[in-house]
Formats: structure tokens, C-alpha cells, sequence
């Protein structure tokens, strides 16, 4: 009977998932380039570019800003580069392009936002796009993106950008790595007034130079590993409005040949996500364990209850995902390996977890962050 319990238990939960109203595991909330490229004036936005070791990429990153149209400006901080990322920007040959030297960061920035903070003071425009140097924009995206905004009044909009998913490796994590983060950032609430679930994403964003400033600029987020859902945030606080959604038109350049690439890539913020706390990160690991080996573990005991309801929890864990595989056009037969998927992500937190309690931090781009780093001092 206590297996019985526990099965209604995991039953319940995947029951209520499917059931929230804010609905954390559709793909509703997307925006694609209209099929309509006509030309438009870009000339009020500037791009913001931080750039370490980018020389691979970069150019294409430049091309597709090109192929946005108008007169947009582009601001390019070369955060000291050892690969020739500015040489390679500079062959592009942009009218609109900048390129800053970036000086050393000092105590408590990250690389990123100082790379950005060294950048505002270009900016002259009432738009900013703070765009990563290895995101390509198809044609039209930067124009809807802005149109939206103008439309609903939004003072930042960010999009998830697609990932790369060519290996077996990336196929098997990066559609899970999207809907795990809308599980913990549900869209639809991000998008609200609430400030309980603030949201971006940091590849590319769109806001308004008053916001920016006006809520503390790159300064109040400037110790954080986390700083697009921060800065979403503090926009919130500030009173503004937001906007997350997915896209086709922002795609990722970046590759993960192996699973070691993409362990790092989460165990660098996932620990910090849980406030580096040791009761969160139990918590969490009986969840997983609950919600995702509790189903699989039912189907094997002798209960006829214990196996129909663990049947229809799995059921509905499938369901939930087949959203996030089929906007990426990925097969439904990834589902079934979720339990496994999730698993392997629950070993990339506490990987970070063992990481911070050893003092290592987080290492990115060739730099390291303290363990301190993002706790304000």
C-alpha cells in the first residue's frame, strides 16, 4: 500500500504540472521574422557586442546584423582577445562598426557586463541590443523584435536563442537545457507584472536605453553569473516590462561536440541558481527523484494501482515534453529518455555544487570567478 501512496504522489505532480495555468511547458510564447522583409530604419538601435575569442564567429554574427537592414549600429568590445577577434571583425568591413579595446575588469565585475559597461557610453540611440558574438539573426528579426515591443509597450525582450543540436550530444541535452529553463523560469509569468519569476535571455535582448539606466545599468548586475534573469528583474523592480519567448530566427553558433562542453556549461551557474544552498540542493534531488525514477520504479513493483498510475505519470511527462521537441523539430522517441536526461542534469548541479564547496568557482572563457562571485561582496 505505501508503494501505492507514492505512486499517487508522482502521479499528482505530473498532474498538476500539466495543469498550471501559466502552462511552463508549452512554446506558446515565440516570435519568428515576419515572411514580409521589407526594408526598415534601424538607425535608433545600437548593438552592443562583448567579444573574448570569437574569431570563428564573428563574422557571421556581423553578416547577420548586415542583413537586418537600415542604419544600425554596431558597438564591438574586444574584452583582450588572444585569437584575433577584431581583426576578423574589421574584415567584414561595416560602415556602422565599432570596435573597442576592453581594459582588464576590475574586482567584482564579470567579464561579460564590464565588457558592456565599457560599451554604454557609445551608445546613443533609444534602443539597445545587447547581442552575444556567437548569436546569428535571420533577416527580419530585429525588426519584429522591436515592432513587439513598441506594440505592448515592453521595456526589454529578450529571446531564447536555438540552439545548436547537430551532434548526439547536443540533440540529447539542449532541448532538455530549454525546458528545464521554462520549468524554472515559466515564460507566461515572466512575462506578467509579477515579480515573483523574472526571465531572459542573455544571447540577445532588446531594451530601452532609459530602462537600462534608469533601473541601475550594467553597475547594479555586475556581480552576477546569472545577469540576463537579474536584469530582467531589476527592470521589473524598476517597473518596467519584460517579454521572453523563443525563436527559429536567433540561432546559437556555439557547439558542444561532447558532453564534457555541455557539463561545464551548466555546472557553471546551476549551483548558483539554487542560492548555493545545501537544503535546496536535497530538495531538489528528491524532487527529480520523485517526479522522474519514482514513474519508471512503479512500473516494476506487482501493484496493478502502482503501475497505472506510474504508467500515466510517465505519460504525462512525455506530453509535456514533446512541446520543446517538436518546436525544434526533434524526435518524440527523446522523451521516453527523459528520467535519464534529467539525471544527467541533476549530476551537472551538484558537479557544481562540489565545485563551489571546493572553492573553484566558475570558470568561463578562460577566466575563473570566485566561489563568492554574485553573493554582493
Amino acid at each position: 500500500m505505501d508503494l501505492d501512496y507514492v505512486a499517487i504522489i508522482g502521479a499528482c505532480v505530473w498532474a498538476i504540472i500539466l495543469l498550471l495555468p501559466w502552462r511552463p511547458w508549452t512554446t506558446s510564447e515565440a516570435l519568428d521574422a515576419p515572411a514580409d522583409l521589407s526594408g526598415a530604419d534601424l538607425g535608433d538601435i545600437t548593438v552592443l557586442i562583448p567579444a573574448r575569442n570569437e574569431a570563428s564567429v564573428i563574422k557571421t554574427t556581423l553578416e547577420g546584423l548586415t542583413a537586418q537592414g537600415g542604419d544600425l549600429l554596431i558597438v564591438l568590445v574586444d574584452d583582450r582577445s588572444t585569437d584575433g577577434t577584431a581583426l576578423a571583425a574589421e574584415s567584414v568591413g561595416l560602415k556602422h562598426l565599432r570596435i573597442l579595446t576592453g581594459e582588464p575588469s576590475p574586482e567584482g565585475w564579470s567579464g561579460k557586463l564590464w565588457a558592456l559597461e565599457q560599451g554604454l557610453p557609445h551608445v546613443h540611440t533609444r534602443w539597445i541590443l545587447l547581442l552575444d558574438a556567437d548569436i546569428r539573426l535571420e533577416p527580419g528579426i530585429l525588426r519584429a523584435l522591436r515592432s513587439k515591443m513598441e506594440k505592448e509597450d515592453l521595456h526589454l525582450a529578450s529571446i531564447m536563442a536555438a540552439l545548436r543540436m547537430t551532434g548526439f550530444w547536443e540533440r540529447a541535452f539542449m532541448p532538455a537545457f530549454i525546458y528545464f529553463f521554462k520549468m524554472l523560469y515559466p515564460f507566461r509569468l515572466s512575462n506578467s507584472t509579477s515579480l515573483w519569476v523574472a526571465a531572459a535571455a542573455g544571447g540577445c535582448i532588446l531594451l530601452k536605453k532609459e530602462a537600462l539606466t534608469g533601473s541601475g545599468g550594467f553597475e547594479a548586475v555586475r556581480n552576477e553569473l546569472i545577469d540576463d534573469c537579474t536584469l530582467a528583474r531589476q527592470i521589473k523592480k524598476w517597473g518596467g516590462r519584460t517579454w521572453i519567448g523563443l525563436s527559429h530566427s536567433v540561432l546559437s553558433l556555439r557547439a558542444y561536440e561532447n558532453v564534457e562542453g555541455i557539463w561545464n556549461m551548466v555546472a557553471r551557474t546551476a549551483f548558483y541558481q539554487l542560492r548555493h544552498s545545501t537544503l535546496l540542493l536535497f530538495l531538489c534531488t528528491l524532487t527529480m527523484i520523485m517526479v522522474f525514477w519514482i514513474p519508471v520504479a512503479g512500473l516494476l513493483v506487482p501493484s496493478t494501482l502502482s503501475r497505472l498510475l506510474s504508467g500515466g505519470a510517465l505519460g504525462a511527462m512525455v506530453v509535456s515534453y514533446l512541446p520543446t521537441l517538436m518546436y525544434y523539430r526533434r524526435s518524440w522517441g527523446w522523451a521516453i529518455l527523459l528520467p535519464l536526461i534529467a539525471t544527467c542534469y541533476l549530476a551537472m548541479t551538484w558537479t557544481s555544487a562540489i565545485r563551489f564547496w571546493q572553492g573553484k568557482g566558475s570558470t568561463w572563457k578562460g577566466r575563473s570567478y570566485g566561489s563568492r562571485m554574485g553573493s554582493g561582496t
